[in-house]
């Protein structure tokens, strides 16, 4: 309720200014725009991670070349220490209300995250709030993150055994893909995941930081199949701080601080999947369909 508030008054302020037309009937409001596009992400403060999403813009822009485009993360932590070093990126909220004020009618936001947990949701229902007030964007449609459906799990697994894994890897080497994981039902797409990566492949194996399947739950798995080496890939938009600290680093904690202990041999690949056109392409053709429906999933 504090953020649905904080939303409405950060609408309201923006908005302040036009308060007298209301009253005394004056200039009407902006000219009205053509499409916009919203890209939505958690964000990152990596520099190198941040090339996969320059490389998203590029694609987006090819595909929708008469469509402004404009960026927004829904990490608070990431925006402050953005803006403390000079870059300013806005949350959703603000993005959308900057979109409102300048005049554009029809924005399609498309989510960059990589399931439908509790900031897709969130910002899907804040965003509603902008087509629901009076004087709003008159229609707001937003594309689904990108693991959602069988297809969208098989495409991405297609990409990862094409484009991200190692063409030296043998097929007794493990692949082990590293999730973020989340506190929402969503999570269990993860597991899906596995059981997906497991039929794609007896020796991937799907894990996550902070959900399920857990760490300990891959590691169970490779030690019983007597695995000796582990290719460590990130399951996520960019290979950003997790992909730095939890998975790759020398920390005793680390995935592959704990395979090594193990006598597991661990490779880290620090490639985020947006850095790939086959994971874009997914997006793309997603985003494309979502602007022909006004609501997700219809």
């Amino acid at each position: 309720m504090q953020r649905i508030l904080f939303v409405l008054l950060a609408v309201a302020m923006s908005l302040a200014g036009t308060s007298a037309v209301f009253a005394y009937g004056g200039h009407a409001g902006p000219e009205p725009k053509g499409e916009a596009l919203l890209l939505v992400t958690f964000g990152t403060s990596v520099p190198k991670a941040q090339k996969a999403f320059a490389h998203v813009e590029k694609k987006m822009k090819t595909a929708f070349p008469d469509t402004e485009i404009r960026w927004a993360y829904t990490s608070h932590i990431i925006r402050k220490k953005l803006a403390e070093q000079g870059k300013q990126i806005d949350s959703p909220e603000i993005a959308l209300a900057k979109l409102m004020d300048e005049g554009y009618e029809q924005v399609t936001m498309q989510s960059l995250h990589m399931l439908p947990g509790a900031e897709f949701h969130e910002v899907y229902t804040n965003a509603q709030l902008f087509e629901d007030m009076s004087g709003g964007i008159k229609n707001i449609r937003t594309g689904y993150p990108l693991l959602v459906d069988n297809q969208s799990m098989d495409l991405v697994l297609d990409a990862v055994f094409t484009q991200i894994v190692p063409k030296e890897r043998k097929p007794e080497d493990a692949v082990v893909l590293m999730g973020h994981g989340t506190h929402h039902p969503s999570d269990a797409i993860y597991s899906a995941m596995m059981y997906k990566a497991q039929e794609k492949d007896a020796n991937c194996l799907v894990g996550t930081v902070e959900g399920f399947p857990t760490f300990d739950e891959v590691l169970a798995k490779l030690q019983a199949k007597g695995v000796k080496k582990a290719y460590l890939i990130p399951l996520m938009t960019v290979a950003g701080d997790h992909s730095i600290n939890d998975m790759a680093s020398d920390e005793p904690d680390s995935w592959k601080s704990q395979l090594t202990k193990a006598g597991i041999e661990a490779v880290p690949v620090m490639h985020g999947l947006a850095e790939f056109d086959a994971i874009i392409d997914i997006w793309i053709k997603r985003l494309k369909a979502s602007m022909l429906h006004k609501h997700p999933g219809k």
